[in-house]
């Protein structure tokens, strides 16, 4: 492990990019692909962040398993048409985020990784889509246990040799934090996601990504 590197990892739908009409969309259309009635919007963002499998079968709790699994591949077939035609802004980032990336990518000790209940085909699509290339570490659904298990921060430090007290964990969703605190590391919540940050009970809360910097100096005492 080096005494010198700080691992910052990032959730990524509620966190850097809004993806709240992409996912409640595809959700729709698959639902409505099986003849059922979709979920309300609330209820389908509180299950964001869990791999996909999981999150169908949170909403789905009486349904038999082949009409769960053609939901499943219903929103995979959804979300991937639809952001195949808008782009980028299918999942726009939030404001600040690219400036964010930047400074931090600057520090020459930072490392940045991503941890996400996304598709690593999916996870790819939105990293090409915004030019997000200062990551070097990414963590997927495909890989890993769903959040809130700990391994997607495992491996990431594993990856790069960074310790827990070096590592933060930023996300919106109680998932997000779950899995930190499960790993051992300081976690950071922001309040733009989809969940209520007043209960996600993080070490630390920030306003906008302009805070970010400041408070990883503060963290590790820069």
């Amino acid at each position: 492990m080096s005494a010198d590197l700080r691992l910052v990892l990032f959730d990524m739908d509620g966190t850097l990019v809004d993806s709240q009409g992409a996912i409640t969309g595809a959700m729709g259309e698959a639902f409505a692909a099986v003849g059922q009635v979709a979920p309300s919007r609330e209820a389908i963002l509180s299950i964001v962040g869990l791999s996909l499998d999981l999150a169908i079968e949170r909403l789905t709790p009486d349904m038999d398993a082949a009409t769960r699994q053609a939901l499943v591949e219903g929103y995979k077939s959804s979300y991937t048409v639809s952001r195949q035609a808008a782009g980028k802004a299918h999942s726009p980032l939030y404001p600040g985020t690219a400036d964010m990336l930047a400074a931090l990518n600057a520090v020459p000790e930072y490392l940045l990784g991503i941890a996400t209940g996304k598709s690593q085909r999916g996870l790819d699509a939105v990293i090409a889509a915004h030019d997000l290339t200062c990551f070097v570490t990414r963590q997927s659904a495909d890989h890993h246990p769903s959040k809130p298990h700990p391994s997607m921060i495992h491996t990431a430090m594993s990856e790069t040799g960074v310790a827990p007290q070096h590592t933060v964990m930023i996300g919106d969703t109680s998932f997000d934090i779950d899995m930190g605190r499960a790993a051992g590391v300081t976690t950071i919540a922001v309040p733009w996601g989809y969940h209520q940050v007043e209960q996600l009970n993080a070490d630390h809360t920030l306003e906008n990504f302009a805070q970010l910097a400041p408070l990883l100096q503060r963290i590790w005492k820069a």
